[in-house]
């Protein structure tokens, strides 16, 4: 009875790990900003990819019920590229733009997803959702304001990154459920880490005497970066075990709060009132469309007997 009940589905305990993950994956951002500026953001983003790996593969280790043998090496391949894309336009992009409205233009994730959905899937798409992908560009443009000089050529790091990452949610609800999600976790980090170690061993930063001269702390901060990835990712796991996925969608959309809170107490910076007006546009379009794409995933899940793991938030 007492295995029965842990099992069972608490829909606001996954609520406070959704809200606990927006946390961290705001603080790895805001850090990422804060450390982009004597770390080399290459050595930022190998770190917190490596630590992933190694963490999940002695997870692993020692659980009786997941391993580390992956059945579809191809997917894990294509989904963890695409994910470490996503990843370095976050990591070089918030080098130049604010965090939270670097994350507000990022989270038109799901707005992309439908129109991915309708091109390469060929989805029946409802004049609602093509009213919702209007409005998430109308309120990134708000955001971006085109012509102002505030961003510049920098918007495109969030606006690739969300294609990128549109394009990694389409491969993972078609085929997440192939795999257990510990094991693919590990997968994204050791996808990551193999691409990007010869890529560190040739940009001619010199590792081994960077680390020798930079201060224990800030080797500290690089990390906790990778800590703060890696859970993330765990947190959004156990959520999603915990309550549905449309149900915990919405609450994403909190992280541009904290981005925003954080960029206050860490940079002395807020949005303006426009930037407002543009990410409450965008959380509004992007959540109702997340959580009509997920109904959608459901209905064809279970038509199917099926289940379908939905993973929402770029690390």
């Amino acid at each position: 009875m007492t295995a029965a009940l842990a099992r069972a589905p608490r829909p606001w305990v996954g609520v406070l790990l959704i809200l606990a993950m927006t946390v961290c994956f705001a603080s790895m951002d805001s850090l990422t900003r804060l450390l982009g500026s004597v770390v080399p953001v290459l050595l930022l983003l190998t770190t917190r990819y490596a630590f992933q790996a190694v963490v999940m593969a002695v997870w692993l280790g020692c659980s009786r019920r997941h391993g580390l043998r992956t059945a579809h090496p191809r997917f894990q391949l294509l989904r963890g590229s695409l994910l470490l894309a996503t990843s370095a336009m976050s990591f070089w992009g918030v080098q130049h733009m604010p965090v939270p409205e670097f994350t507000a233009i990022n989270m038109l994730t799901p707005v992309l997803v439908t129109l991915l959905a309708a091109w390469l899937l060929k989805e029946s798409v409802s004049p609602l959702r093509w009213a919702l992908v209007v409005g998430g560009f109308a309120g990134a443009l708000v955001v971006m304001r085109p012509g102002s000089g505030l961003f510049g050529w920098a918007v495109l790091f969030p606006l690739l990154g969300a294609c990128t990452y549109a394009s990694f949610q389409v491969l993972t609800s078609r085929l997440a459920a192939l795999e257990s999600p510990y094991t693919t976790h590990f997968w994204t980090g050791a996808v990551g880490t193999a691409i990007l170690l010869p890529v560190l061993a040739f940009s001619g930063i010199d590792v081994p005497a960077f680390i020798a001269a930079t201060p224990a702390t800030t080797l500290g901060l690089m990390l906790l970066i990778g800590l703060l990835g890696t859970t993330g990712h765990l947190l959004l796991i156990l959520a999603l075990g915990r309550a549905p996925a449309a149900t915990l969608m919405p609450f994403t959309y909190a992280q541009i709060g904290v981005a925003a809170l954080l960029g206050w107490l860490m940079f002395g910076q807020l949005p303006d009132f426009w930037a407002w007006v543009g990410m409450a546009i965008v959380s509004a379009c992007g959540a109702t469309s997340a959580w009509l794409n997920l109904r959608s995933a459901g209905a064809q899940a279970r038509r199917a007997d099926a289940p379908v793991a939905a993973d929402t938030i770029a690390d």
